[in-house]
Formats: structure tokens, sequence, C-alpha cells
């Protein structure tokens, strides 16, 4: 196995096995999430209107890591993008419980940093808000 993948495995495999997410509570729940992000079909179509100090959600489950165009990402990003990270439920629902340790187990370096710094503490919330951005494509 490749070395520069054994934080990212270990990241999912701690992750806790999905429950019964549910997107339509995700959706309800991303009101937590617009003052800084906005969900913007790719023909200019707002699904929620947000702020632009995250990157748009359209489509994140599936992308790579810091890859939403005209987005500027911090170091810490960057980095698990370079290790080739792609979003996924089970990632998702990682970094949102700690976003700080998501990029530092992802990216190999325990001086990473992340600029998000909101938490979803409860695992339920984490989950139906990965399945509501699942059904975003």
């Amino acid at each position: 196995m490749f070395k520069p993948l054994l934080p990212i495995l270990a990241l999912t495999l701690a992750a806790p096995a999905f429950a019964d997410p549910d997107a339509s509570e995700g959706e309800a729940n991303f009101k937590k999430c617009k003052s800084c992000h906005s969900i913007i079909a790719p023909d200019g179509t707002e699904i929620q209107k947000g702020g632009k100090t995250g990157p748009n959600l359209w489509g994140v489950v599936g992308r790579a890591v810091g890859s939403a165009p005209d987005f500027k990402y911090g170091d810490g990003i960057l980095a698990a993008n370079a290790k080739g990270v792609v979003w996924d439920e089970a990632q998702i629902v990682t970094y949102l419980a700690d976003p700080a340790a998501w990029v530092k187990a992802a990216t190999g370096n325990a001086a990473a940093k992340s600029k998000m710094t909101f938490k979803l503490p409860k695992t339920e919330d984490a989950e139906d808000m990965a399945a509501y951005l699942a059904t975003l494509k």
C-alpha cells in the first residue's frame, strides 16, 4: 500500500458506518453552511444561495479535493489535492467532524491547516449533510 494514502485510509476506516442518512435533513441543516457556502448548478441556478468564503458545493461528491473553479484554497486543502484525494460521503463526514484533523491526516502533515473552522459535532448531522451533497450532480 502507498504510504501517502495510509492517513486517508485510516480516516475512512475510522469514520462510522452510515446509519441511515437523510438527505432532506441535510438540506434543512445546510442553513448552518450558508454563511460561507453556496450551491450553484453549472447552468447558474442557485440551489442554495450563500456566501463566497467557501467554495461552491455543487458536485462536491466525486470531485477532487480543492478543485472547485474560481476558488482560492488554503495550503492544507491544496496539499490534499496534490495527494489525489477525492471527496466521497465518508470523507465529507470525517471532514465536517473536524476539518483541521482531516487536513492533517489527509496530507500526512501535522502542521497542515484548514481554513474552515466550523464543525458538525453530531455524526448524524454530518452524514445527513454528506447524503444531501451527494444528490447535487
